[in-house]
Parts: structure tokens; sequence; C-alpha cells
């Protein structure tokens, strides 16, 4: 029998899905605006704290759409040996942000160029190390990891709500809030309609209905969008050719092996979501292409390229899964970066706005983990105290940011993640109870109690009055213990 067109495309996984062109472009768009103040936010702080002068800090913000965009398409569409060809967004990584400015303090931003270069070399040259690991991430270990990245954007989608800048005069304003909220309910609404398509680009109608309405209130401001060129290519070493010097290349060696941990854990993240299998091959090939584009992006004026944990959210709450609409999204950040008043549009979108949406997007990602970790065995095992454990580790840094200021400053560039707090303790404590298995023992935690003893309906049914629990099992009223209905199902 021939084999059908369509049974070749049911045959391919999620993550090769070829859509029509308008759906790469809505899609792609889509995910665009939902990272898009992430990616301009560490070239902002970095230009101010380095003292550039606004024309420079346009620079490096468009460099950052453009390596960003161009990081993406390698990371999606992928070349022999570099790309996971997954749904991943790219983007210029919060984890060095310190760490830059810190250099800059010290040899200007040309140092800072240097030592992104080297380290991501040094990055680069390791990978076959971090490629190996995958059977240390269980569901048990990206599970914990996906959950932490949702709660860990939480504070993003509030301060995004708030208004986004702490320095303006109406951050946390009632309007803000509103607007926030109102998009929120956007969102909702027309992911209930029964309409599919509708439903799936909830989030950009809702970003642009948001937008036209803080437009009609006087929230959103246009006016700078046709101010500045049309066109601007990207200059190869605008701020000047790189600095190499030892002691910067080896902090931000720090951040790099901090962003392999975290770009290890998004991509199996996504994998998870996407439901697609991802060997040490695959895993290898997508660190190798975050390293060859952060070694690239500085060249441009750009800095440490990563995948967005928020993109991720957005997969999962679309269900919209082709690496190809994430490649169409890739096209629109080079589009920007080379057309400045396009993204002057885009900046326009009030974080309000975006922190509405936020809400959503993050909080599925939260979800998503929580799923990934009911598939854990918690029966006589230590597995719950790895979870509760991993968790809390990983919320530190989101409660207190403060904890480890007094620390050394690499422990402050590893720990401040949550992320990374989070998938370290994680992988560690699953290899001391779950790999080195040498002195456990059951029930050698108050946690593992009672934990193994599950409640079906059919127990509920079964229920008199006068019956009651006691260290986890089910008494009637003469004292008597009443055995699982569910446990006599064979």
């Amino acid at each position: 029998m021939a084999t059908t067109i369509e049974d070749n495309t049911k045959s391919l996984p999620p993550e090769d899905e070829r859509l029509s062109l308008g759906a790469n472009l809505a899609y792609g768009l889509q995910h665009v605006l939902t990272m898009y103040g992430g990616i301009v936010a560490v070239p902002l702080i970095l230009g101010q704290a380095s003292g550039l002068s606004p024309a420079d800090i346009g620079l490096l913000v468009t460099a950052s759409l453009f390596a960003g965009g161009m990081a993406t398409i390698l990371q999606t569409i992928g070349v022999p040996f570099f790309g996971s060809r997954l749904p991943l967004v790219q983007g210029v990584s919060f984890s060095g942000v310190a760490t830059m400015i810190a250099i800059t303090g010290s040899g200007g931003i040309q140092s800072v160029i240097g030592a992104v270069i080297a380290a991501s070399f040094i990055g680069l040259i390791i990978t076959p190390v971090f490629s190996r690991i995958t059977r240390f991430f269980p569901p048990l270990v990206t599970g914990i990891v996906i959950t932490t990245i949702g709660l860990t954007l939480m504070p993003v989608a509030a301060n995004w709500a708030m208004g986004g800048n702490r320095s303006a005069p109406d951050f946390g304003s009632q309007a803000n809030i509103l607007l926030a909220g109102i998009t929120l309910v956007i969102v909702l609404l027309l992911s209930k309609l029964g309409n599919a398509a509708i439903s799936r680009l909830s989030i950009l109608l809702a970003i642009i209905i948001g937008t036209g309405i803080a437009y009609a209130a006087g929230i959103a401001d246009f006016s700078r969008v046709m101010t500045g060129p049309f066109v601007a290519l990207p200059k190869i070493f605008h701020f000047g050719y790189p600095i190499f010097d030892a002691a910067a290349i080896i902090s931000m060696f720090i951040v790099i092996m901090v962003t392999l941990v975290e770009t290890s854990a998004d991509i199996l993240a996504v994998s998870e979501i996407v439901g697609t299998k991802v060997d040490a091959r695959r895993l290898g090939d997508g660190l190798r292409a975050d390293m060859l584009s952060s070694i690239l992006a500085p060249v441009v004026g750009s800095f440490t390229q990563s995948a967005f944990a928020q993109n991720v959210g957005l997969v999962a709450v679309t269900g919209i899964k082709s690496r190809y609409v994430v490649a169409t999204g890739g096209l629109f950040l080079v589009a920007l970066g080379l057309l400045p008043v396009v993204g002057r549009i885009v900046a326009a979108v009030p974080n309000s706005v975006l922190g509405g949406a936020g809400l959503v997007l993050f909080g599925t990602v939260a979800a998503s983990g929580i799923r990934t970790l009911a598939k854990v065995d918690y029966e006589n095992n230590m597995n719950l105290i790895i979870v509760a454990t991993s968790i809390g580790f990983g919320m530190i840094p989101i409660a207190s940011p403060g904890f480890y200021e007094h620390f050394p400053a690499w422990v402050i560039t590893i720990f401040h993640s949550g992320i990374s707090s989070a998938a370290l303790m994680a992988i560690t404590l699953n290899l001391l109870f779950n790999h080195l298995k040498a002195g456990n023992s059951d029930r050698q935690s108050v946690f593992v109690a009672g934990t193994e003893r599950l409640i079906r309906y059919q127990d509920i049914a079964g229920l008199h009055d006068g019956d009651y629990f006691l260290d986890g099992r089910l008494y009637d009223a003469n004292g008597a213990e009443v055995p699982l209905v569910s446990a006599q199902v064979h």
C-alpha cells in the first residue's frame, strides 16, 4: 500500500510539524512579543551601568535583537553538530548581568566582549561532558526544574504588571495593575472560545487588545516610534576590539557554566512539553549552538545567549510545538535588529499588558512541572524530600534576593538564579539518594511515612459514619482497619 503525504505528516515528530505561512507568522510574532522585554533588558541595564550614550545603548539593543534572532534560527533549524532542533527561543542571558557590570567597572565594555568570547569558547570545548548527563535528568529532576522555572518567573510577571520600571512615578499604580488584570481576563475569555485558532492566539490577541485599551486610556506612548533611523545594520566591534583579561574570563566562565546548566534544563523542559526524545547527542548539539552563538554575538555588540524560559511556557499554553514557528520568530528578531523602527513599535507595548499575559504563561510552566512530578514514584524512597528541598532551595533567591550578598562573587553568580539553584540541588540529591544508594534505608525520613497509601474514588464511596484516619490508615467506627477497595482490584 502506498504511503500518503498525510501519513508521512502524522509520522513526523511534533516539533517538525509544518504550519501555514500565516500561522507561522502569527505564532512566531507571539513568541517575539513574549520575550521582547526580556531580551532588551540586559543591554539596557549594562549600557546604563557602563555609562554609554543613548545612541550606543540603542546599538546594544539592536545587536541583541539581531544576535538573538540568529541564535534562535541556529537552535531551531540547526546545522550538523549545532542546534537541538526544538522550539526554543534564544536571547541574551540574564545570568551574567552582575558579572558583566563588575567587569565593565575595571576593564570597560571591551573586557566584557573579550571575556564572553573566551569563556564561551571554553564552554564550547567542554559541551561533550554536559551532553552525557541525560540519565541524571529523570522526571524527578526535570519536574523540579520545570516547576522552579515557572515559579521564579512570577516576580518578572508581577514587576511587569506593576509597570516594569521601579523608578517610574506610576510603578505599582492602580491603572497599571488594572490594565494587567484586563489583559489577563482577555486571555482567559479568548481561551474559552470554541474557535481553536483564536484560543491558540489568545496571548497575542490579548496583548494587541490590551495595548489598544492602554493607548485609548493614554497609558501607551507611541510618540518615539518615528524618531531615529529606520534601518541600521549591525556594526562589527563598534565598541572596540576585545580585551582578554584572565580574571574577567574566569569570572565569565562561571557564568557560562550556569548557562550550560540552565540551557540543559530548558532543552529537557521543552522536550517534555513537546513530547519528543532528547538523547546525549541532541542535548550536545543544543549546548554547542548556545556556545557558538555566544562566541559570535559579541562581534556585533551582544552577549551570552541562552534559551528563554518564558517561551517554553508559550509552547505549553498554545500547544504549538513546531520549531519552524519559533524559527519564524527568529526571523522577526533579525528584522527587529535591522529595523529599529519596528523595534520601537514593539517596545511601546506597555509592560503592564505583558504582565497580565505573563501570569498565564509562567503559571503554565509551573503547572507543566507539577504534571511531570506526578509521574514520579514516591513509595518507600526519598523522592518527596528531594522535591521539597530542591524547590525550597530554588526559592531562596526569589524570596530573599540579597540572601547571598555577603558570599564570594562566584557563589552569588551560581546561586542568584533560582533555576540553577534548584537544578544543582536536584541533581546532587538525586545522585546521592538514587544513584549512590549505599546507606539508604526504607522509611528513613518522616517525609516518607504514609506517602505510599493512595485513596481512590472507590475508597471514598465506601466510607461510613464514624470512619476515621490514623497514621495514614483508615479505620471504621469499631477500630477495625478498612482495606482499600482499589487494592483489591487486579
